[in-house]
């Protein structure tokens, strides 16, 4: 029996939608939206009937029937810590949401829009590892400082789905490998996972690990805090210098790491220097990444958009292949990751897990 699922995966200026049978994609299409339409709405939750509107009119062009799905699979938005997982949409969930108790963003609209076209399809509706996926070791969670526990943010859909992917591809579970996987895009995180588990993991969003096309990452807190003081900054503008306007784009004023290295063969030096920077720290956290497992890694694996760069990829090999091997997986896959969970769902291959 073959499953047609229906997948959607809401950004800041469009909704990613496809339809999968199985995991075999038959089609998808990016639905832009202007800054014109989007500045009309005063909130992201106000944008649902707006991208509802949009992603129904794309059926119908496609000839698709709501009734025609066994699932609608949505990104997983902005919610308390979960462990790692494919779960059923309830109104528990839809409530934290909607009034975006755990925080704003455009993928809180993953699971609303995924829920609302399932109740027409009659048919369940999900979300999969949403950024949240927490599964910290204790241990990782404290600092210096007993007011401040970190918390876990990464691109866990990506990185789960990557690392089930290339288990199966060498007929292993992923629950039997110690893996390091470095999503490397606008944000990078760099989890260990330990037998299924990503038991340290740096918070790629707040300012924690390599710096990135737009991150800051790690930084000395003395001179942020010095800094912070001397220019009398706002939190919004705070958090923007950590995530957003760090990183290369700081450094040289633009986050396509594919200028920087076009800029780089031109012989910038400057851009040349940022850039390895940016290399190295990668590989640094990479490192760092196998004390959960006492070194013992069965595979390093480089993934991300970024991870198209052969000249930034061989460069981390250079760096950490004494490690463990290291294996190029290219692209975020989004979509591809969300169709996966809910098929190993449908299919029997593991339960749909509870929002508590």
């Amino acid at each position: 029996m073959s499953y047609k699922i229906l997948v959607i995966n809401p950004g800041s200026t469009s909704t990613k939608v496809a339809v999968f049978e199985d995991v075999s994609e038959v089609f998808s299409q990016n639905l832009s939206h202007s800054a014109e339409e989007i500045n009309e709405f005063p909130t992201i939750i106000n944008q649902l009937d707006y991208r509802f509107d949009k992603i129904m009119n794309f059926l119908v062009s496609q000839g698709v029937e709501p009734k025609s799905f066994a699932a609608v699979v949505g990104r997983g938005g902005l919610l308390k810590p979960l462990i790692s997982g494919t779960y059923q949409i309830d109104s528990v969930m839809l409530e934290d949401l909607s009034h975006s108790r755990f925080g704003s963003h455009a993928s809180n609209l993953g699971a609303i829009l995924a829920q609302r076209i399932a109740s027409l399809a009659t048919c369940p509706s999900y979300i999969v590892d949403p950024v949240v996926v927490d599964e910290l070791d204790p241990i990782a969670r404290l600092t210096g400082r007993p007011e401040i526990e970190k918390k876990s943010a990464f691109h866990a859909l990506n990185q789960k789905a990557v690392a089930k992917r290339f288990a199966k591809s060498i007929s292993r579970r992923y629950e039997e490998l110690n893996l390091i996987i470095a999503h490397l895009g606008g944000g990078i995180s760099v989890g260990c996972h330990k037998l299924g588990r990503v038991v340290e993991v740096n918070n790629a969003l707040n300012g924690e690990g390599p710096f990135s096309p737009e991150r800051t990452g790690t930084v000395q807190a003395g001179q942020f805090a010095e800094n912070i003081l001397k220019g009398q900054l706002s939190l919004e503008t705070i958090m923007k210098m950590l995530a957003g306007k760090g990183g290369l784009v700081a450094h040289l004023g633009t986050t396509d790491a594919r200028e920087v290295e076009t800029r780089i063969a031109a012989g910038d030096k400057e851009a040349e220097k940022i850039y390895q920077a940016m290399i190295y720290n990668i590989a640094r956290y990479i490192a760092a990444a196998a004390v959960p497992t006492k070194g013992r890694v069965d595979q390093i694996i480089l993934t991300g958009g970024i991870a198209y760069s052969q000249v930034l990829t061989d460069k981390i090999k250079e760096y950490v292949a004494f490690i463990a091997p290291v294996t190029v997986i290219p692209g975020e896959n989004e979509l591809q990751a969300l169709a996966e969970g809910a098929y190993r769902v449908l299919s029997g291959e593991e339960p749909a897990k509870e929002y508590k």
